[in-house]
């Protein structure tokens, strides 16, 4: 089912929004993300947008595609899923239709759709994003950096686990629940990481790139207390600090700097030459440790809101 979100009498140009995309839109979808990633340098679409294009109909999420002659130029994804914070959103231009106020329309869409409640990341932080913002009405509030540091010739400490902790790696089934458990208690205060349900793990479970090896947990008297969740961008050349979480009750021990020489240690292991991780600009303490541990910023990406 679709509706129309968008549509000028006599202009080519039309945006419409739907539930749930076919096969032939999300390859459609694909291949525009591809093309505007070449462009940019990074994807307009994070690894959960792009996840949330496949496998059916999710609760919470719709797609617009907006089209120039029956050739899709446009793509933004709206999820509604948080009970607090307003409805966020993704959106991309293909790079040869830009300038010719396609991403207006997309986000004054946005816009409509949410009550004009709404966040909208820009990935990469460009000038033309922020130039959006402003047309739109939108003011930043959040900003997420990529650091990176070098993974050849690694040189750190070797880990020291608190008293009774031991490490083992993720088994997929058993360890399911009790892990999405940690991850919400350890991200309570993370509308996106904290909200992750089984479905989402299971999404992640079926990429090529799922490696149970490198998804370390931390356990204590048969109770997970933290992880580390690892992933290899192997044609980019890029180990990732994925996801890296200790249990409320366990932090302050250094579990947490343990488990990331641990991930550190085995994304070295595969022969990738960088390490990369996310961590919002405003959390000192985990930017201190990165800091610590070699990392620097790469890139930024940025969220803008509407006024609440």
């Amino acid at each position: 089912m679709t509706s129309d979100a968008f549509s000028r009498p006599g202009s080519p140009r039309s945006l419409r929004t739907y539930p749930v995309l076919d096969t032939d839109q999300v390859e459609a979808v694909l291949a525009l993300l591809a093309d505007a990633a070449r462009a940019d340098g990074q994807q307009a679409v994070s690894e959960q947008g792009r996840l949330q294009l496949r496998g059916g109909e999710r609760d919470g999420v719709s797609h617009l595609l907006l089209t120039v002659d029956d050739d899709l130029v446009g793509y933004a994804q709206l999820e509604d899923t948080d009970p607090v914070e307003p409805p966020a959103a993704e959106l991309v231009v293909h790079p040869s239709y830009r300038g010719q106020g396609h991403g207006r329309a997309l986000g004054t869409a946005l816009l409509a759709a949410s009550g004009k409640r709404l966040r909208v990341w820009a990935h990469g932080g460009h000038s033309a994003a922020r130039h959006l913002a402003q047309v739109l009405g939108l003011t930043l509030f959040r900003e997420l950096r990529q650091m990176r540091r070098p993974l050849s010739g690694l040189d750190l400490p070797d880990p020291v686990l608190p008293e009774g902790v031991e490490v083992r790696a993720f088994e997929p089934g058993r360890d399911d629940t009790a892990w999405l458990a940690l991850n919400a208690a350890a991200f309570a205060h993370h509308p996106e990481q904290g909200s992750l349900t089984q479905r989402d793990l299971d999404d992640r479970k079926a990429e090529p790139w799922f490696d149970p090896e490198g998804f370390f947990l931390a356990e204590r008297d048969g109770r997970l207390v933290g992880f580390h969740w690892t992933k290899a961008h192997r044609q980019e050349g890029l180990g990732e600090v994925y996801v890296l979480g200790v249990s409320p009750d366990a932090q302050g021990g250094g579990l947490g700097r343990s488990l990331t020489t641990i991930g550190l240690r085995h994304l070295a292991d595969q022969g990738l030459p960088t390490a990369m991780l996310y961590v919002d600009a405003d959390n000192k303490a985990a930017v201190s440790v990165y800091e610590r541990l070699g990392f620097v910023t790469h890139e930024t990406d940025l969220m803008y809101r509407t006024e609440t």
